[in-house]
């Protein structure tokens, strides 16, 4: 799907969780910032906090970072379950990129000094924040025809991720978005959602019959 054609709606129906991805980026590098630059610039914030931090890591960046996650899994989860969970590591590996999602906790404090009758309101508008981030890149990559799909592994890798690429230890990791070529078929096997009925979760007045 060409993020030139796509319309937002398509791409919002399009965005699914894909495991099976590969190296094969389907744009360039340049590409990949663009999307993530728009990302930073356009998403918006809670009081304009500007809170969000995106670190993007490529290739031999992107496998390192999992490298760690496995070493650090690997001393903790027993040997005897670690074959499902060591799986599961080398497929986000396999992939393109990873985008690490971080919340800078600084714009939030400025702002609960200036408005302190919403301080107890911004850690959680903050959350917003990085959710928005979040949902927009991993719409607009499988609209550049990447596959994606969101991981937590915070706080596991937090401090030897922030010694290897000189991130603020102060810096909240949110969450993970693991992205790559989809292997053939990667769609095939995508189950139907379970849904409750809208109507149960959407009510609208004064709209026109």
């Amino acid at each position: 799907m060409s993020h030139t054609s796509i319309t937002l709606k398509d791409a919002a129906v399009h965005r699914r969780t894909i495991y099976q991805l590969n190296k094969k980026a389907p744009v360039d590098d340049k590409q990949i910032e663009e999307v993530f630059r728009l990302a930073i610039k356009e998403v918006p914030s809670s009081f304009n906090s500007q809170s969000a931090r995106i670190v993007v890591l490529l290739k031999d960046d992107h496998d390192a970072f999992w490298d760690i996650v496995r070493d650090i899994l690997k001393a903790h989860v027993p040997e005897d379950k670690w074959e499902h969970t060591g799986q599961r590591i080398e497929g986000f590996r396999k992939a393109y990129g990873t985008a690490l999602f971080y919340e800078d906790p600084a714009p939030i404090k400025t702002l609960q000094t200036n408005l302190p009758a919403y301080a107890d309101k911004f850690p959680q508008w903050s959350e917003h924040t990085s959710a928005m981030h979040q949902y927009f890149l991993w719409t607009a990559l499988e609209a550049e025809g990447f596959g994606c799909n969101l991981q937590h592994y915070n706080p596991l890798p937090d401090q030897k991720a922030a010694a290897k690429w000189n991130i603020p230890l102060e810096w909240s990791l949110k969450a993970q978005l693991v992205f790559g070529g989809e292997e053939e078929g990667a769609r095939a096997g995508l189950q139907e959602r379970s849904e409750q009925p809208i109507g149960d979760r959407l009510f609208i007045h004064g709209a026109a019959k």
